[in-house]
């Protein structure tokens, strides 16, 4: 009696782990796993953001959606990203200015000295401007604009101390592959040379460029420090990342999921807002405290010199567009 009773208790265990396996394996069936990638490292705002977008997407959909992050452009660059997210290869991604290489009308938004200050710029964002601009992207690329995240203005990285306009001549200066990047550059005198920023380091400590522009945290995360004596404190643009999702992946997710990524996209913003000036501040001390010196200049004679590019974005991409930032300020 003893062996049948073993045998018994034995054949329950077996079946117990057979049926617990299967239940397993039927509600993996139901997870659906969606890939994120953008081009930061894993200590950086925008990927503190992603870890709490994903965890509010797991949270609201009772765990049916489930969101793996990939950094350090893993998945490729940002024009990679959009790409994927186009044929379905990529779900979501956090990505700046590249999108006016895909909807023109972002080309506006990217001309230094557009915004005036940070106001500005969340006025225009997270009005209804923002809003239509997101959903004309939408219409002509398939990728969804889910939110508007901030970032820390933009600054200037030299070897050469800058202190006005003319001192940016003969200036090798790393810009991002964007129109009004490279012309305002241009106008303001310097030598703008696009490349990928997975390269700009390399290419600073080879001397193939001199200069970089950034915010400072996107500056310090990527120890350009080490490779550069000033930190320019221009201002030169008060930018935006946005989190983006393809429009194939979100016309598969059933309507209660939709709104779950919608709310949690909407949480993680406000969740990034937050921390992304608390990192400004540690990367500004940290590039203190590596030697860098910091210059502050009068940016009235910059803005001067790239009010003529700012006039023809607004005839090739939209004046009424332009028109309605200017009249936010």
């Amino acid at each position: 009696m003893k062996t049948f009773k073993n045998l018994s208790i034995l054949l329950m265990a077996i079946t117990v782990v057979v049926l617990a396996g299967c239940t397993q394996s039927a509600n993996s069936e139901d997870v659906t796993t969606l890939r994120l990638g953008h081009i930061q490292n894993e200590s950086h705002a925008w990927h503190q953001g992603a870890i709490r977008f994903a965890e509010l997407v797991e949270e609201k959909t009772n765990g049916s959606v489930q969101v793996d992050i990939y950094p350090s452009s893993t998945l490729g660059s940002d024009r990679d990203l959009i790409e994927g997210m186009q044929i379905g290869s990529v779900d979501f991604a956090l990505a700046a200015g590249v999108m006016s290489n895909f909807h023109q009308p972002y080309a506006i938004l990217e001309a230094p000295y557009m915004f005036q200050d940070l106001e500005h710029l969340e006025d225009f964002l997270y009005g209804e401007s923002g809003k239509n601009l997101q959903q004309e992207m939408l219409d002509e690329t398939g990728v969804r604009g889910l939110e508007f995240w901030i970032r820390g203005p933009r600054q200037l990285t030299t070897n050469k101390l800058v202190e006005r306009p003319s001192d940016l001549q003969g200036v090798k200066i790393r810009v991002p592959n964007i129109e009004a990047s490279v012309e305002s550059w241009t106008a303001m005198g310097s030598n703008p040379t696009p490349m990928n920023f997975s390269e700009v380091y390399s290419s600073l400590q080879t001397g193939v460029i001199d200069a970089q522009e950034n915010p400072i945290s996107f500056t310090a995360n990527a120890q350009i420090q080490d490779v550069q004596d000033y930190l320019i404190m221009t201002n030169h643009v008060y930018g935006y990342v946005q989190l983006l999702m393809s429009d194939l992946t979100y016309e598969k997710l059933d309507g209660s999921e939709q709104q779950a990524v919608e709310e949690a996209a909407q949480e993680a913003r406000n969740y990034q807002n937050e921390i992304v000036f608390q990192e400004e501040e540690k990367a500004l001390q940290d590039m203190k405290e590596a030697g860098v010196e910091v210059i502050e200049v009068d940016t009235e004679p910059f803005e001067e010199l790239v009010q003529p590019v700012h006039e023809r974005l607004a005839d090739k991409y939209g004046r009424d567009l332009y028109e309605t930032i200017v009249n936010l300020r």
